[in-house]
């Protein structure tokens, strides 16, 4: 399992014009492949006059999904060089639609390949991205009277405090890298003279 992945940072548009044609590429976070169709699916509706609306996206840390789509443009010129784009920046979880409006000048297939990569290079450029990186979701289960001490202790290291729940003891949902674990433990059992539980969790991804 990858230890960390690039995405996009916000959903935004990016438009350039080449020899009259204008290319929007709307790049926006998707978590599902399901996701990333109902984005392109949106994009073709606010743009029902383009002459294309190509799509390329990749889902998985591992990149273990991606498609691509010329939408009507010759083979292999539009949604490989977006994909092969996203790739190489090694994007994850994100979809790119590049929307053109032809502007009566023929661009050839060396010319589209260049305007459709390029218009998700430089949206990637103006957007930004973030890394997030893997880490184990753990609890902590401590008595109400250590709960707030260790809750500031664990902000004021740094850790990633994910939810409090109160009830008869205060749980504390933090997240924390792998590497990690064993040192928290033992940072626990001496912070709180060994009253706290803690129980290891599951995987998630968070912002880097």
């Amino acid at each position: 399992m990858h230890d960390e992945y690039r995405t996009v940072a916000r959903e935004a548009v990016h438009e350039i014009e080449i020899n009259r044609s204008r290319f929007l590429c709307a790049l926006a976070p998707a978590a599902t492949e399901e996701e990333a169709q109902a984005f392109v699916a949106r994009i073709r509706k606010e743009h029902p006059s383009a002459s294309h609306n190509c799509f390329a996206y990749v889902i998985g840390a591992d990149a273990g999904v991606q498609k691509a789509s010329d939408d009507g443009e010759p083979g292999g010129t539009a949604g490989v060089p977006m994909l092969q784009m996203l790739l190489r920046r090694e994007m994850r979880y994100v979809v790119a639609v590049v929307t053109r409006y032809y502007g009566g000048v023929k661009l050839g297939a060396g010319g589209l390949i260049r305007a459709y990569g390029g218009a998700v290079g430089e949206a990637l450029d103006a957007v930004g991205t973030l890394t997030r990186r893997r880490f184990r979701v753990a609890t902590v289960t401590v008595d109400h009277q250590r709960a707030g001490k260790i809750q500031n202790d664990l902000r004021s290291a740094g850790r990633e405090v994910r939810d409090v729940r109160y009830g008869d003891a205060v749980t504390i949902e933090i997240g924390l890298p792998d590497a990690d674990v064993e040192a928290f433990k033992a940072w626990l059992a001496d912070a709180t003279a060994g009253a706290a539980v803690f129980e290891p969790g599951g995987e998630a991804y968070g912002d880097a």
